[in-house]
């Protein structure tokens, strides 16, 4: 049976990341698609297991030869992008390819894929409740959390051109609501 696609989008703090690691030790045949990016490996990272590292020279040329499903220029010269060879390699071994993408990437992946993909937007209980949670993180100041919240508000508005909605108000019921949706979707 060919591979499936399941996109999984959300605003940062959402949970997506968690619900994600889940859903990747259920024994779904689901493997993680690794991003391409520009910007230069940080700490331990190597190429190939985290990213794709390409320098922005590469990342443009590869832009212009349509190799990208999808991608974004995040800011000058550092780039973020999904290649067409990763998923498709991941699929040819008969696996089923999981995304963590923003809404931008995931409705242009699942265009691409049609009835093939099934895209989950991972959707916070309130702004307010996602304001709480950056802030709880510890890891950023006050102005970066402001610039996630205001981000995570327009990202909100593409939660209905996405497949199905999961309200995370509490991770275990959230994670549950996925993985019982992703098994229906793999299982058609």
């Amino acid at each position: 049976m060919a591979g499936k696609l399941i996109i999984i989008s959300a605003p940062s703090g959402s949970g997506k990341s968690t619900i994600i690691n889940f859903l990747l030790k259920q024994g779904l045949r689901l493997r993680f698609s690794i991003s391409a990016t520009s910007r230069p490996p940080r700490g331990t990272e190597r190429n190939g297991v985290e990213y794709y590292f390409l320098t922005p020279e590469e990342f443009r040329s590869r832009i212009a030869n349509g190799d990208f499903l999808e991608y974004e220029e995040v800011y000058a010269d550092k780039y973020y992008g999904t290649l067409k060879s990763e998923v498709n390699r991941i699929l040819a071994e008969g696996d089923n390819v999981i995304f963590d993408v923003d809404v931008v990437g995931g409705c242009n992946i699942k265009k691409f894929y049609g009835e093939r993909a099934l895209s989950i937007f991972i959707q916070p209980p309130s702004v307010e409740e996602l304001r709480r949670r950056l802030e709880s993180r510890g890891t950023d100041s006050q102005e970066v959390i402001e610039s996630r919240v205001r981000k995570a508000e327009y990202e909100l508005s593409f939660a209905g051109r996405f497949d199905k909605i999961i309200v995370n108000d509490r991770l275990e019921i959230a994670e549950r609501e996925a993985l019982d949706v992703i098994r229906k979707f793999l299982n058609e």
